[in-house]
């Protein structure tokens, strides 16, 4: 199966098209190299350009009439810029996905999986300590970034009523991890998320913080849902894979939640990392920041039984390929 893998050179589509090239599949990245990066397309089939460029995607098509199915990672993803740049995530994320659309349904593509985002969903406490979500919790995306993936998903799901383009999204919270082969990682030097926080620690020697200890969590700090990069490509691959199953012809769209079922407090992920890493790093408490919440966590009943999928590789794994990947980060990336 040959697959269009838009942002295919960023941290998550390139991992998925390094899984499609593991199952005897054909990537095609389409990638801008906004925030991707060259190095991560070496060996594959790829157009430099934005997905909006309707005459690129067209050619594409036209040089790959053979391309099933589209697997749509193409996004700015970072919560705090997304706050300062709301137009600009608004025209990267949603009005260039619209024109991506449109260039799919002129060129007969039926099947595109779309890699969406957990953070849509509201994550109020329940009662009895419960923090999860599933594809029928009620949606209230807390930033302008989680919003442009909400409104795409609406957006898509009208297109998918009016055109046979089937469109299946894909929900999850934090990637961590590697490629286990280190072909490629998270690109940011410096990410924010609580495990780069943390990495960060353990390069400079200096105390991990944990921002909050009186959440209503097993253990009192924050929940995540720390997922492997290399699980959720398994789930895109799945998708690809059983598409025609899960959303046979006319059944326009669906998505379906991506996660551990369980979730990790901070806490855990740091006794997690101490476990892992050479150097144990230091913690402090502190107060919670403005806006941190309590957290949430996906159920992914409906992955396990529609895709066949559940996560493969512990959180310790997820550190231990993310420490890998530092070691080796600056000599994949030239610049």
């Amino acid at each position: 199966m040959k697959v269009l893998v838009a942002g295919g050179a960023g941290f998550i589509g390139s991992t998925v098209a390094s899984a499609l090239v593991d199952a005897g599949h054909v990537p095609v990245v389409l990638d801008s190299l906004v925030t991707g990066r060259r190095e991560f397309t070496e060996g594959r089939i790829f157009y430099e350009g934005d997905i909006r460029d309707g005459d690129l995607v067209d050619r594409v098509f036209a040089e790959h009439g053979d391309i099933a199915a589209v697997v749509h990672c193409a996004a700015l993803i970072v919560v705090p810029d997304s706050v300062a740049d709301p137009i600009g995530y608004y025209d990267a994320n949603v009005v260039a996905s619209l024109e991506f659309v449109r260039h799919l349904v002129r060129n007969g593509c039926t099947r595109m999986v779309f890699s969406s985002s957990a953070s849509i969903y509201k994550t109020a406490y329940k009662p009895g300590g419960d923090l999860t979500v599933d594809e029928s919790s009620p949606l209230d995306p807390q930033s302008p970034y989680a919003r442009t993936k909400a409104v795409c998903e609406g957006m898509f799901a009208d297109i998918a009523t009016a055109e046979p383009l089937r469109i299946l999204s894909l929900r999850y919270f934090n990637p961590i991890g590697a490629d286990p082969q280190l072909r490629t990682g998270l690109q940011q030097r410096h990410p924010s998320h609580a495990l780069g926080k943390m990495i960060q620690a353990w390069e400079s020697g200096e105390p991990f913080q944990i921002t909050g200890v009186d959440w209503p969590t097993r253990d009192g700090s924050g929940v995540r849902d720390y997922i492997h990069v290399w699980d959720l490509a398994a789930a895109h691959l799945a998708a690809l894979e059983r598409f025609d199953a899960i959303l046979p012809a006319g059944a326009g769209s669906t998505a379906i939640n991506l996660g551990t079922g369980t979730g990790t407090t901070v806490r855990e992920l740091v006794a997690a990392f101490n476990q892992v890493a050479d150097m144990p790093i230091k913690v402090v408490e502190t107060e919670p920041r403005p806006g941190d919440v309590a957290g949430a966590y996906t159920q992914s009943d409906r992955a396990a039984r529609l895709l066949g999928w559940k996560p493969q590789l512990s959180i310790a794994d997820g550190i231990a390929d993310s420490l890998k990947w530092v070691r080796v980060r600056d000599t994949r990336l030239t610049s």
